[in-house]
């Protein structure tokens, strides 16, 4: 009896995800015993040819990790989701959009001008771009264009499960093995991980306050912080609030506040709408003035409120006219 195909794909990402399949250290031995693993460009040598002859929906799953930013990466997303019988969108990136999200911000030109032509570290006189298509010595080469915006998995595919997480956790990664392998799944759409907010299970919840009256807030690397005390007590953005459980509150446990990489739970529409709303409607000071120079210890909202969100959040993206 032949073994479950499976694949791993890497999109718009830094890589975390793949490194967090490795971390399942001798445990990922147990999965290549069980599983055939088709196509995982990483770490092995695929060709993309041989993916596209294979029958439609004889891969079991696809583990896609990253956003969609590029025509190739949704060319891709495409031939997998038609080879697969499961879609999971794998880590942060594939689920709401991640780090590359925030790119959102900004048109295309305005990126492409930037890191090309005004960049203080770029020398560009001529302000040579990549192009999509070139010809040299009777050679066509083509590279991948870049889509206007950054998009999440779902947004280009249908995915059938996600594993949080940036990255996802190695338990997490192995249960969600074992669910596929043991058929153990849940309903297609779930989210492969608790959902209740991550303050349900951190260790500094004892010592939340339940009247907050926000007096001004600071960053982490601002302040020696109490590592037994509630961040939010101590005037520190914690996304704690409207983040998913399960990551076993590694970043707490470094004494860092949670930033929201697992995402929302089902009860929140908008991760990072449900903190503004949260922390605003607790600013001390009522009058405009007073109310702006809480206010500034957050200098940076998108980045800290969507900082994994933004591509699926209710803002989507800046528009420019």
């Amino acid at each position: 009896m032949s073994k479950p195909k499976v694949a791993f794909y890497w999109c718009a990402s830094c890589g975390g995800c793949e490194e967090t399949v490795v971390d399942l250290a001798e445990d990922i031995l147990g999965v290549v015993e069980k599983v055939e693993i088709v196509l995982w460009p990483v770490a092995m040598d695929f060709k993309y040819k041989d993916i596209e002859a294979m029958a439609d929906g004889s891969i079991v799953a696809t583990f896609l990790n990253g956003a969609i930013r590029s025509t190739e990466q949704a060319a891709m997303a495409r031939l997998l989701r038609r080879k697969s019988r499961y879609m999971i969108a794998y880590g942060t990136c594939a689920h709401l959009g991640g780090i590359p999200g925030l790119a959102n911000q900004y048109s295309r030109e305005q990126i492409l001008r930037f890191n090309y032509e005004e960049s203080p570290s770029v020398v560009n006189e001529g302000g040579v771009r990549p192009r999509v298509r070139t010809e040299e010595g009777g050679h066509e080469l083509e590279l991948p264009e870049l889509h206007e915006g950054v998009r999440a998995l779902d947004q280009v595919v249908e995915v059938d499960y996600y594993v949080p997480g940036c990255p996802p956790t190695p338990n997490l990664t192995r249960a969600a093995v074992g669910a596929l392998l043991e058929g153990r799944l849940p309903g297609r759409g779930s989210v492969l991980a608790p959902d209740v907010a991550l303050c349900s299970e951190c260790p500094r919840r004892e010592s939340k306050p339940v009247d907050l009256a926000f007096s001004g807030f600071v960053r982490p690397h601002q302040k020696l912080l109490d590592p037994g005390k509630c961040f939010l007590a101590q005037g520190v953005v914690c996304m704690g609030p409207g983040t998913r459980a399960g990551c076993g509150g590694q970043c707490i446990g470094g004494n860092m506040p949670c930033t929201g990489c697992f995402g929302p739970t089902t009860r929140v529409k908008d991760q990072g709408a449900k903190m503004l709303s949260s922390l605003c409607s607790n600013v001390g000071p009522k009058e405009e003035a007073g109310i702006d120079e809480v206010l500034k210890g957050i200098p940076d909202p998108v980045g800290t409120f969507y900082r994994y969100g933004l591509a699926k959040s209710l803002l989507r993206r800046k528009k420019n006219v």
